[in-house]
């Protein structure tokens, strides 16, 4: 009886031991969407400093950029500094770098330099990434979700208070105090900032 006892005391602590484990474990999000000229495409995300800092910033609202063609990408400013992890890399395209901490590049042709890697757009031919890029074009508005869908918002009611009106909305409803460029709701419908 005894070893029975001691039998069912060690089962009960390894499982409450794998539970704790398991919910010490934090979920990382690995999926980013990219908005380009109203079509959306996924992108896997690695798992570094950067990305986690980019995601953290997504959770708040989606970042939208201007990025410009330079013959194998489009980049152009992120709006924010990540922490950079840089290697030297041959770039291939669909890859989504961070050059110099603060710019952000999206390749459709392969290019060799020291960057940090945030990930790669899921499962588009060079050609087709040539199309999505916008290739040889200028001026760029490039929407940075976690969402795949164009709003996260269900339904709206209107406010009771004229109080309300006028305040901006995230795209997954998440009222937004101060709104820097991009894409939001205000009084009901969807505007560009």
């Amino acid at each position: 009886m005894h070893k029975y006892f001691l039998f069912l005391a060690t089962m009960l602590f390894c499982s409450c031991s794998a539970d704790n484990e398991a919910k010490a474990e934090t979920p990382t999000m690995n999926q980013m969407y990219i908005t380009i000229g109203g079509q959306t495409q996924s992108a896997t995300l690695v798992d570094n400093d950067a990305t986690r800092e980019l995601v953290a910033a997504l959770q708040n609202a989606p970042i939208t950029v201007t990025l410009n063609d330079n013959d194998f990408e489009i980049w152009g400013p992120l709006g924010r500094s990540l922490t950079t992890n840089n290697e030297q890399m041959t770039a291939q395209p669909g890859d989504i770098v961070l050059y110099n901490g603060s710019n952000i590049c999206i390749f459709y042709a392969g290019n060799s330099w020291s960057y940090t890697r945030l990930g790669k757009i899921d499962g588009l031919s060079e050609s087709e990434l040539r199309t999505f890029l916008k290739a040889g074009q200028s001026n760029i508005a490039v929407t940075l979700s976690l969402t795949s869908g164009t709003t996260a918002i269900k339904s709206l009611s209107p406010n009771p208070s004229p109080k309300g009106e006028g305040n901006y909305y995230s795209l997954n409803g998440v009222r937004v105090s101060n709104p820097s460029k991009g894409i939001y709701i205000q009084n009901g419908k969807k505007v560009i900032l």
